[in-house]
């Protein structure tokens, strides 16, 4: 079985994190994800989120602190994904690979249907949210 690794960003902006749904067609279509995307040969993390952001949505960022790992069996693959937080630094969130961008607080994430790697990050900002 082939292990993919995989970077989520985990961004927040006035108390809100993003959520971002895959769009028709995709693997795992209509479900919800942190945005991010596989990491290519060589390349770290955090160069990941910056490229995959900039491609999926026309923004730049600075990664910040690592939030937690989940791993996946889909069947076919297994997910490594790596949660980090992440702050939005420039340009106009756009919608290139997902076809709905939604901005909600930590306790209500768990209403949207998430892909089953992003559910682990989820559990994580939630159990952190009951301590702030």
């Amino acid at each position: 079985m082939v292990m993919i690794t995989v970077s989520a960003a985990i961004i927040e902006k006035d108390g809100l994190i993003l959520a971002a749904r895959r769009k028709p067609g995709s693997h795992m279509a209509g479900h919800w994800e942190f945005p991010g995307g596989k990491l290519e040969p060589g390349e770290t993390v955090e160069e990941c989120l910056k490229r995959e952001l900039w491609e999926e949505f026309g923004i730049r960022c600075s990664i910040g602190a690592y939030l937690a790992e989940s791993v996946y069996d889909y069947g076919t693959k297994v997910i490594r994904l790596l949660g980090y937080r992440v702050r939005h630094l420039s340009g106009t969130f756009q919608c290139r690979d997902h076809d709905r961008l939604v901005w909600l607080p930590v306790h209500q994430l768990d209403s949207l249907t998430w892909a089953p790697a992003d559910i682990p990050l989820v559990t994580t900002l939630q159990e952190e949210s009951r301590f702030q």
